[in-house]
């Protein structure tokens, strides 16, 4: 099962960091396509924040894991980009969380 983890800032609501981890097994590797769509929308946030706000995330990857910890920018402009982008994250995982829950399992937390 995928375990997708977003931690909030409790003030405010921000997010502050995310963690991705296991893998669905919702099929054969290679033919996993709940597997493919979580990844695809993780790192394809983690481009984007980089492509359209300018900022590189302090992100680490491993074979079925992606965290980071989200820093707090001093241009309001990226950083509401930033986290504009982590919001669409998590709205499109827990899409496909409604649609496999039985793989992935979306938690919040409050810090």
């Amino acid at each position: 099962m995928i375990t997708v983890t977003f931690v909030r800032r409790s003030e405010d609501k921000r997010i502050v960091s995310f963690a991705v981890e296991g893998h669905a097994k919702y099929a054969k590797p290679g033919k996993d396509i709940v597997c493919a769509g979580v990844s695809a929308v993780s790192v394809g946030t983690v481009n984007a924040i980089e492509t359209l706000a300018g900022v590189e995330l302090p992100a680490t990857m491993k074979n079925g894991w992606l965290s980071s910890d989200i820093p707090v920018l001093p241009d309001a402009d990226s950083d509401a980009k930033m986290q504009l982008l982590l919001e669409s994250m998590s709205v499109m995982l827990e899409t496909i969380a409604t649609s496999y829950g039985k793989h992935v399992v979306l938690h919040e937390r409050l810090q």
